[in-house]
């Protein structure tokens, strides 16, 4: 993937101009007063963040000695162990468990990639271990080199005792779901890992030529493909014991459901579509798992809850990139009290994410 230039937006500005477009569903067990329901969340430190990247040092320099002076047009942030505590303690969240976000390390190749994989585990386990009430990690890995990616999967998930494992969208314009990617699967499969699918940055070359970053819109779009391509790929039907939680609310998927279900729905003829074989797409999108990383509004909740259960749905919050839209401290996710009352919100924010991760639920109680 090519570096991204540095753009010259404000993203607060974009931000506030951006609304996610979902379609509303009716949803059990919602409630309209969200300021008797902020009255009634915990006090203190108890949300899961499951969506929260981290650049150790020699991470981020080599970015910056490879020309990123910016991640999907947003400028490649300052990371340390005491700011991202400090994050926490200002917005209630005890724990999080770290990433390293696009491009990962795939901007190196080699050896070279393989070490800095190596390096980014360690380093995560290291610090769960020193601190595991406040951290956790998902395994970067050294893709596209699949080989060595099952080694590193391998080591970090038996050895490392990583939460789980972060995979982008796509890695050189090969999608998640390629039949080049199978052995990885089945690694994953079987060791019933937990994979956090986040979108990779689409090289200048090959998308339309607007003066917006990646971050704003195209990295929901990526996810929507990701998530697509291992459906009709067969890919979910083969390695069921693959938890996928997909970044910012699944991106476009909830809203496309309706679209997508028609690969295993509609007789299609000799259209070159592929088909969801064994589960439906239905059945396929409600088990994925979906984090409110700047998407927890009532419309992106609305549609999420209206293709998969409330279960499904895990908190993030997307720092150190979303670090403009987070001032002073307080709720992180105020909006989400338009969709879940209190109890409801413990849920998404607390308890799904830790069902998910035994080893960090161990940790933190």
């Amino acid at each position: 993937m090519k570096p991204i230039s540095p753009s010259s937006l404000n993203r607060r500005q974009l931000f506030g101009a951006t609304a996610a477009a979902a379609g509303a569903a009716a949803v059990a067990g919602t409630t309209a007063g969200a300021a008797s329901a902020e009255t009634s969340l915990p006090r203190g430190n108890y949300r899961i963040d499951l969506h929260a990247h981290f650049l150790p040092p020699e991470y981020r320099a080599a970015l910056i000695s490879h020309g990123y002076f910016t991640i999907g047009g947003y400028p490649t942030p300052q990371w340390s162990p005491e700011s991202a505590i400090d994050f926490m303690d200002r917005w209630g969240i005890q724990a999080q468990a770290l990433s390293v976000s696009d491009p990962g390390v795939s901007f190196l190749r080699g050896r070279e990639a393989r070490d800095m994989a190596r390096y980014c585990n360690t380093y995560a386990a290291n610090l769960f271990k020193r601190d595991g009430r406040r951290f956790g990690a998902f395994a970067v890995l050294p893709m596209p080199d699949i080989a060595a990616s099952v080694v590193e999967a391998t080591y970090a998930l038996d050895t490392l005792r990583l939460d789980g494992v972060i995979l982008l969208s796509a890695y050189d314009g090969v999608y998640l779901g390629d039949p080049r990617f199978e052995p990885l699967m089945a690694a994953l499969n079987a060791r019933r890992a937990y994979v956090f699918v986040h979108p990779a940055s689409i090289p200048d070359d090959v998308k339309p030529n607007l003066p917006l970053p990646d971050f704003l819109y195209e990295f929901t779009f990526d996810t929507t493909r990701a998530a697509t391509y291992m459906m009709t790929t067969g890919v979910r039907n083969r390695y069921p014991n693959i938890r996928f939680q997909l970044a910012h609310a699944g991106g476009t998927l909830p809203f496309l459901s309706k679209r997508i279900g028609v690969a295993s729905e509609t007789p299609l003829g000799n259209a070159a579509i592929p088909k969801v074989s064994l589960l439906g797409a239905r059945q396929l999108i409600s088990s994925y798992y979906y984090d409110t990383a700047l998407s927890a509004s009532e419309a992106a909740m609305r549609s999420v809850l209206a293709v998969s259960d409330r279960s499904h749905i895990v908190f993030g919050s997307d720092w150190p990139f979303s670090a403009l839209t987070f001032t002073g401290s307080g709720d992180p996710a105020p909006d989400l009290s338009e969709v879940f009352t209190a109890d409801q919100r413990v849920e998404v924010e607390r308890t799904n994410p830790l069902r998910q991760l035994p080893r960090l639920a161990d940790a933190v109680r």
